[in-house]
């Protein structure tokens, strides 16, 4: 996948231009053979889970080949999701659905017992309005957790520059894993109660 002006990343004409042009399955920062161990450690395969800005990659697919048996993907561009409800119409493990991680009012409150984010917070600290746009899709990721559920935030961000963001009136135990030499960072966290 060619990589385009990052202050885009938070526009959805900018994600279905990117995936008309280049649809081929695309993995950000780590395959789910190195992330499985850690998976594995902090989600339960029968959790209910909630991948946020999915893409085109086939990490959902890996878990739900792994056992994994409910994965509910949202992503801004339809091109893609579109893309990704005609590739997998036979795995009814996996749905797929536009939608904007700063708005999902479509799900209930603790609708999934895990939130998975492999770049889309990245992704918003690329944007304009960074500070606003994450703390929106944050207030979302905790109100569809269920209490007690996990968020898997991957990212590049380092813990000096993620844990402002963290740092909310209900607060987040959290767990940090470092990964490929420290070029990415896997952190666990869940929701107090």
């Amino acid at each position: 996948m060619t990589l385009g002006n990052p202050q885009a990343y938070g526009d959805a004409s900018y994600w279905d231009n990117r995936y008309r042009q280049d649809n081929g399955p695309f993995d950000w920062y780590q395959q789910y053979s190195g992330l499985a161990p850690l998976f594995h450690l902090y989600i339960p395969k029968r959790h209910r889970i909630l991948m946020v800005g999915c893409g085109n990659a086939v990490l959902s697919e890996d878990m739900v080949n792994d056992g994994y048996q409910e994965i509910v993907n949202v992503d801004i561009s339809s091109v893609v999701i579109e893309a990704m409800q005609k590739k997998y119409q036979d795995y009814p493990q996996l749905r797929y659905e536009k939608m904007d991680v700063r708005d999902m009012t479509a799900f209930g409150n603790s609708s999934f017992d895990s939130v998975v984010d492999k770049g889309m917070l990245d992704s918003l600290m690329c944007g304009p309005n960074a500070q606003q746009n994450v703390g929106k899709m944050l207030e979302e990721v905790r109100r569809v957790l269920k209490p007690r559920g996990v968020y898997i935030l991957i990212t590049y961000g380092g813990p000096h520059v993620r844990m402002p963001h963290l740092k909310a009136p209900e607060s987040w135990t959290i767990t940090l894993h470092v990964l490929n030499q420290g070029l990415e960072e896997l952190w666990k966290l869940h929701l107090g109660q």
